[in-house]
């Protein structure tokens, strides 16, 4: 029998700090809800494939966390390998700014990057910590259902152009520019005697109904959570993943004024909709499953990927000349990340000279038939379900923003570059499609391998 252990902790700042998630700075005093990080350890018969799994309400992982989390739990854990903890975020806009360089700091009694870093750092080796030391013999199983919750939030015009939020009241609206992913991939923990005691939860969509607060809040997972626990007993553990959503929102591009007529009529928030909806999704799904019996296979395979960077073509360039204008015209301070990363993308054009290759970690993980494959982009929805789609398990989670997230944020198709804009442009997307097939491949590849086992 596998061994599982539980752990969370809540780590919202104790003082004033920089809020993560958009082109300008926030700084946050007051939390709507509490940031929380939950802690899950898994073990089976060889030590090598152990693994601490740590998901947090953040807009993202940066490499000074991960690496301060890893190196702690390398002297405390000893018997963990460092490549054997994997943290990822939900990718609320509503978190603490935990890397030096995107912001610069505003002074006064804002906390220092780094100390806030320091706190979020210890109470992730805390919960981590604590998991290890209350894993025991427990029973595990998977699930699957639906809960409508992420939306593609490009629209595409006459011209072959996109936008992130795009309107679709306008004459030369064609379509919205792809798929949307309503699945909802559930792993239910089980202590001994049946009682539920934890649930891992993939849902395709970012943790974004409100993304510009000066407050801290978890988002829609705060909801979730609740309502979970609600239906499931107060002590649960929930731990929330983001599956492959690059292009993906809870917000709508089209049915936006009837959604919130209905949501009126029932008297409840999108947020609290979104939970109802992934809780009734939840219960249904569990409703028909059972403890799988007998397998208790536990393969874990960490690699890291160097993904080709784009060449930026002419308009690309354009675009981010007359976007660097705008900031400029605007006031904006230039040493925010918006406009350094502009300058780099006309920079690479100048030079004739492709983006920097990205680099991306990899985590594939076998648990019984079932198969967690993670990235740490902001992975657009086509490459989930090609992994999905190839993969020999039973049922394959594909987990986004899990692992270091460097100097891109998405990683969008073909399809979506030639469109451009925001989430597709190099600006934001070092690396495309070449990138992704690299992905998808590779991921196959060590899926392919634990499954051989």
């Amino acid at each position: 029998m596998l061994k599982f252990g539980w752990a969370s902790r809540e780590f919202t700042p104790p003082g004033p700090a920089l809020v993560q998630g958009q082109k300008y700075i926030r700084v946050a005093r007051s939390a709507r809800d509490p940031l929380t990080l939950t802690a899950l350890a898994i073990e089976g018969q060889d030590p090598a494939d152990a693994v601490i799994w740590i998901s947090c309400d953040l807009c993202n992982i940066p490499e000074a966390l991960h690496r301060a989390v890893r190196e702690r739990l390398e002297e405390r854990l000893p018997e963990v390998s460092p490549e054997g903890v994997i943290l990822s975020s939900t990718h609320t806009h509503d978190g603490p700014t935990l890397q030096e360089g995107p912001y610069p700091h505003p002074g006064g009694d804002v906390m220092p990057i780094a100390e806030v870093r320091e706190w979020v750092a210890g109470r992730a080796v805390e919960a981590a910590s604590e998991a290890w030391e209350r894993r025991a013999p427990r029973l595990f199983g998977r699930a699957f259902g639906h809960a409508v919750v992420g939306h593609n939030r490009r629209a595409v015009y006459a011209d072959g152009t996109a936008q992130m939020y795009g309107s679709t009241n306008r004459p030369d609206f064609m379509h919205i520019e792809g798929y949307e992913d309503h699945s909802l991939d559930v792993m239910a923990i089980w202590e001994p005697d049946g009682s539920l005691c934890g649930l891992v939860v993939d849902v395709p969509c970012p943790s974004q109904v409100e993304e510009n607060l000066t407050e801290w809040s978890a988002d829609y997972w705060h909801e979730v959570r609740l309502e979970l626990r609600d239906r499931f007993g107060p002590d649960l553990y929930v731990l929330p993943l983001c599956g492959a959503a690059g292009d993906q929102s809870p917000h709508f591009l089209l049915y936006g004024p009837q959604e919130e007529e209905m949501r009126r009529r029932r008297g409840v928030t999108e947020r609290q909709e979104i939970a109802r909806r992934i809780g009734r999704g939840v219960g249904d799904a569990l409703a028909c499953t059972e403890p799988a019996e007998g397998d208790d296979t536990l393969a874990h395979r960490a690699r890291r990927l160097e993904l080709p960077g784009r060449t930026v073509t002419e308009a690309e360039c354009e675009w981010a000349r007359r976007e660097l204008d705008r900031t400029i015209e605007a006031g904006d301070d230039q040493e925010l990340w918006w406009p350094r990363r502009l300058r780099q993308v006309i920079e690479c054009f100048e030079e004739d000279r492709p983006m920097p290759d990205l680099p991306a970690d990899v985590h594939v993980l076998r648990l019984g038939d079932t198969v967690v494959a993670t990235n740490p982009f902001e992975l657009y929805l086509d490459y989930g379900l090609r992994i999905k789609a190839r993969s020999p398990a039973a049922q394959t989670i594909v987990a986004q923003l899990a692992g270091v997230r460097y100097m891109g944020a998405y990683l969008p198709t073909d399809r979506a570059a030639r469109g451009g804009h925001y989430g597709a442009h190099p600006v934001s997307a070092p690396a495309a499609g070449e990138g992704g097939r690299m992905l998808v491949e590779e991921t196959l590849e060590m899926i392919n391998e634990v499954w051989g086992e």
